[in-house]
């Protein structure tokens, strides 16, 4: 199946589970990952449980779900299904926990890495720049490192390659300058008084801005890079042959790394050196040739869509 027979599945929105989060590409997801009734596959991102119904609904009573989750809210999202194992850990351990439910190997994984919908609305979380409450951003609360922690400890070299890379902030050095010069008399322990702190050097688009910036801090918080570089390279020895891989990112860096492994194993760009001869081997046929995004009727029903995309592709 190729790129064009994703594209034209029926684009359907999903299910969402008590409102918790609507997945993305949901019929696009599905269909890419060619699921065998009696196979067992691996939702990197179980979140609301969207994708994951949608693949215990092809599934047979043979079939098994691993159900992957570093935020302990997510748990409240499981059905009563004797098929699916959750696991409450971030997916970069995949091939540990796999084993220690004595699986080798699996037929399908699926890695959505959008936030959820719920994360953005619970203001607790500080994931969003909409409401008040601690600057935190930890998708797994047992870990030590938050935003705050960052806008407090960080040098003024490290905070401007982070809005740089991760938020693409227009003008993350002055923004990093800034923030190291006022952070004695300004804390920033909570979202309104770290939208205070950095007000004087916000630039364009207020809303606009403030996602990136928040989206920078939420990627180094969670170490988002690190962690999909880690489960990237362990689907070689997990996947079996024929066995499918479903990514969704929302970042540039993140597809990125995703397109560069899928097609070389590797996570930098293959040298164009005539004189250079280094045959790689081939380890995924790519099924999808450019990324599929969301359609007219998805953009419109979710508008948190429109930055996603699919790349999927199959173990040789």
């Amino acid at each position: 199946m190729n790129d064009q027979n994703l594209r034209s599945a029926t684009s359907n929105p999903g299910p969402a589970a008590n409102g918790y989060h609507v997945p993305v590409l949901f019929s696009e997801t599905l269909t890419a990952l060619s699921i065998q009734p009696d196979g067992i596959y691996v939702d990197c991102t179980f979140g609301g449980g969207g994708h994951s119904k949608g693949i215990l609904a092809k599934l047979n009573e043979k079939g098994k779900l691993f159900a992957f989750d570093q935020d302990a809210d997510a748990e409240q999202n499981l059905t009563e299904d004797t098929r699916i194992t959750f696991v409450p850990h971030n997916f970069r351990h995949l091939q540990r926990f796999l084993r220690l439910h004595k699986v080798d190997k699996v037929d399908g994984v699926l890695a959505d890495l959008g936030v959820s919908s719920f994360q953005f609305d619970e203001g607790s979380r500080g994931f969003s720049t909409r409401f008040d409450g601690p600057l935190d951003m930890r998708m797994d609360r047992r870990r030590d490192l938050d935003a705050s922690a960052i806008i407090a400890n960080y040098t003024e070299l490290q905070l401007h390659k982070l809005f740089e890379e991760y938020g693409e902030v227009s003008n993350s050095k002055t923004l990093a300058k800034h923030i190291v010069q006022q952070r004695k008399q300004q804390p920033a322990q909570t979202i309104r008084q770290f939208r205070s702190l950095i007000a004087p050097v916000v630039k364009g688009n207020p809303n606009k801005y403030l996602a990136q910036v928040f989206q920078a801090l939420r990627i180094e918080v969670n170490d988002e890079m690190g962690a999909l570089k880690e489960m990237l390279e362990q689907l070689p020895a997990v996947l079996k042959k024929g066995g499918r891989v479903v990514i969704i990112t929302f970042h540039s860096l993140e597809d990125r790394l995703v397109k560069n492994f899928f097609r070389d194993g590797s996570f930098t760009e293959a040298e164009d050196n005539p004189f250079v001869s280094k045959a790689r081997e081939q380890v995924f046929k790519i099924i999808t040739k450019k990324p599929i995004t969301a359609g007219a009727e998805e953009l419109k029903q979710n508008t948190r869509s429109r930055s996603a995309k699919l790349r999927a592709a199959e173990k040789l």
